[in-house]
């Protein structure tokens, strides 16, 4: 075989390595834009047209740092995030933090089939039919299935967050001002302004994400060779989630800013699109917004399952049967039914919910970027696969930052509250 045809060959390889290991990174990025991720997004570009958008783009960068450093551990140790907490640090600290962050993946999960069920009345079908019938379709989905199946289920989800795209190539915004708003910071020195930045930031980057993609890399018996396609997968999910996220900003900026229509959750978003770009805009909004949530209700609680059962030694993964692994789809199911019933209790106040949540999220956050950082950084653990000192100068800037962030946003949300 002569030099151009090893090349081809050589490339295709890369390629098909690439499509093996490919997963975690991309699906734990894009199902970020869950039904909480979508309402922000949409009062970020209700409430301030295109001028947050640069907001995005410094958040990938941080948001892919932390994110492969967890897909590498996942890859060079094996174990998953959970595990190598309860190892390296004390017992109690790990009953503490898989308290909170079972608290905080219970709201968000309410969250979510909030959502669905304000996306599917848009459509005229009763919550009282989409929660349940969902419930049990992912449950069936997850229980029943293999690790290969609901990968694949979640890659044909992840397309559907394209009507997000189309729905703000119908909305004909101005796109020079949209290219200039995403690459120039904007600043205004008012509490609604700095309230929303850290809103959007700090959705970019939540526990159940960190927990979720190295258990994920985990269970798909991804090793430390497959670093190079690992990093791909991690950087591509990140990008694409957040350019998912500048067209929903896009998309109600250059609709509901413009006319001055207030809104205070995605079902409003898209309810209010549907005179001002079309209903085709507001019907892809609404999938959109369906889809996500339907997502987000099967992976945020499969979080909470692979991280528990790390945490205390119980097996897990989606290849293992209920026999083999009780615990982990014992939680999994339990996560899911408790905050599918809460959506139907009729007239049940929900933002005492999602405050909650966002409080947990919020007190987790700090401290389990911190433990990620040790950790990347414990030469017994990663071995030659520890941080840099160039990796963990933009680490250590990435995470000061989100620290701060998350605890403005902690301290806005409870004085709000009160």
């Amino acid at each position: 075989m002569n030099r151009a045809g090893l090349w081809v060959r050589s490339r295709w390889l890369r390629v098909a390595l690439f499509l093996s290991v490919m997963g975690p990174g991309i699906i734990t990025g894009n199902i970020d834009n869950d039904a909480n991720g979508i309402a922000t997004y949409s009062i970020a570009g209700a409430s301030f047209g295109y001028r947050l958008l640069w907001t995005l783009f410094l958040s990938t960068i941080s948001l892919a740092v932390v994110q492969e450093m967890v897909a590498r551990m996942g890859a060079v140790t094996g174990k998953g995030l959970a595990d190598l907490i309860r190892e390296r640090f004390r017992v109690r600290l790990t009953v503490v933090a898989m308290l909170i962050f079972t608290v905080a993946d219970w709201g968000n999960t309410v969250g979510n089939f909030a959502g669905m069920a304000g996306a599917a009345e848009i459509f005229g079908i009763s919550r009282y039919v989409v929660v349940p019938v969902a419930a049990v379709f992912v449950w069936m989905v997850v229980v029943r299935g293999s690790y290969r199946l609901v990968e694949r289920i979640f890659f044909g989800a992840l397309l559907i967050y394209l009507t997000y795209a189309a729905s703000a190539v119908l909305a004909k915004p101005p796109w020079g001002e949209v290219l200039r708003a995403t690459f120039t910071p904007s600043f205004q020195l008012d509490a609604p302004y700095l309230a929303m930045v850290i809103g959007v930031v700090g959705t970019t980057i939540t526990p159940w994400m960190q927990f979720y993609q190295q258990a994920s890399v985990v269970d798909k018996g991804i090793r430390a060779e497959d670093l190079g396609s690992v990093r791909v997968d991690t950087y591509l999910g990140m990008i694409t989630t957040n350019l998912i996220a500048g067209f929903i900003i896009v998309a109600c900026g250059a609709t509901l800013y413009v006319h001055g229509i207030t809104i205070s959750d995605a079902k409003d978003a898209a309810l209010a699109l549907v005179p001002l770009a079309g209903r085709y805009a507001a019907g892809l909004f609404a999938v959109g917004l369906l889809n996500a949530s339907l997502a987000s209700v099967a992976i945020i609680p499969l979080s909470t399952a692979y991280t528990l059962c790390e945490a205390f030694g119980w097996e897990a993964g989606l290849d293992r049967s209920i026999r083999e692994a009780p615990a982990f789809f014992g939680v999994f199911s339990v996560q899911m039914a408790a905050a599918a019933l809460v959506i139907l209790i009729p007239g049940i106040p929900l933002i005492p919910v999602m405050f909650l949540s966002q409080m947990m999220n919020g007190i987790l956050l700090p401290i389990l970027l911190i433990i990620t950082l040790i950790l990347a950084n414990d030469r017994r653990i990663m071995g030659s696969f520890k941080n840099s000192l160039p990796l963990n100068i933009i680490a250590g800037l990435t995470v000061a930052a989100m620290i701060l962030l998350t605890l403005l946003l902690l301290i806005m949300t409870i004085r709000t509250a009160v």
